[in-house]
């Protein structure tokens, strides 16, 4: 009988080996991450070298898929129809809390059809001018012409129904101005043609915006938190410059399409860890404005639900539309 019990004992080790190695093998293969904007964006800011400390650090590839188009709608769909076998991930973002509000038909439900992972960064929303079309040097001054030209100035966003679109609309009912929203298919080519003059003013993620502001390519006005962004302390609040309820965040997370096995969102959320805490990304991450998060799953989850009920709000009292 003990010789019996030795022999299941030894059977049922055996069979438990190639499984403990199996799920420390995760991933099997490279690991896609669906980022539903263009390049050069503030969701590539953070997705580009957070993916590249994890692939250095798991020895594993983790390949980012921009996917652009609709406000970051588009690349969400396809990410939610992706094979839930724990290989495939969407690094989405604030406009994804805004987009039920703003568009009609969505194919894909941000709280239903994913399960949240993380939370990479949340960076506060930076105006930002370009220096040679708008010589407003504060954020006063800046109020004084716009309010004194209504309809002049324009400003570019990542598209409609986006964090930069509805930054902009709850700038306009709060300070009582009208600057002519131009949407585009993503931040990158938005800023892109911010530097180059094609438009004068972007509420944006400080994180994109970042190296431009310090390279004098454009000017920060004012970063709409309650205070100053770590790496930029020479930028005032919206608050201190003349603008008292204007805040607005922009954050990135990871989410996993639903049914995707447990273990493999905590082994993703091992990676973002070691990737988050390195010296490295805490450094690039002050840089960018931010600091380094920790907020994971359900939690993150309730924040998620939080910010649709809370731009749901901004949508209907800004009276926003899809242009």
């Amino acid at each position: 009988m003990n010789r019996r019990h030795l022999l299941l004992a030894g059977s049922a080790a055996a069979l438990g080996v190639p499984l403990a190695r199996a799920q420390a093998a995760w991933p099997a293969k490279p690991v896609t991450i669906v980022v539903p904007f263009p390049p050069g964006g503030g969701t590539d800011a953070f997705a580009r070298p957070l993916f590249a400390a994890m692939t250095k650090n798991a020895g594993k590839q983790f390949v980012i898929d921009n996917k652009g188009g609709a406000g970051g709608t588009l690349g969400a769909g396809v990410a939610a129809r992706a094979a839930a076998d724990g290989h495939n991930f969407f690094m989405g973002a604030v406009h994804h809390a805004i987009a039920p509000a703003m568009y009609p038909k969505l194919d894909y439900n941000i709280e239903s059809d994913f399960i949240p992972v993380g939370l990479v960064s949340s960076v506060p929303q930076v105006i930002v001018v370009n220096p040679q079309k708008v010589q407003a040097s504060t954020l006063a001054q800046f109020l004084e012409f716009t309010r004194k030209n209504p309809g002049r100035l324009n400003y570019g966003s990542a598209g409609n129904g986006t964090s930069h679109h509805l930054a902009g609309e709850l700038f306009k009912l709060q300070t009582k101005t009208f600057i002519t929203h131009i949407p585009y298919s993503g931040a990158g080519p938005a800023l892109r043609d911010l530097i180059a003059g094609q438009v004068d003013v972007m509420f944006d993620g400080l994180g994109s915006s970042a190296a431009h502001i310090k390279g004098g390519r454009i000017r920060a006005l004012a970063v709409a938190a309650d205070k100053r962004a770590p790496g930029f302390p020479e930028v005032p609040t919206a608050p201190e410059a003349g603008a008292a309820n204007y805040k607005v965040a922009t954050w990135y997370g990871i989410w996993a399409p639903k049914g995707t096995p447990r273990e493999a969102i905590s082994a993703m959320q091992n990676e973002m860890r070691k990737a988050l805490n390195s010296d490295e990304l805490k450094t690039m991450w002050t840089g960018l404005g931010t600091e380094t998060p920790n907020l994971w799953g359900d939690d993150f989850g309730r924040h998620v639900s939080s910010e649709v009920k809370r731009w749901a709000e901004v949508v209907k009292s800004s009276g926003a539309k899809l242009d």
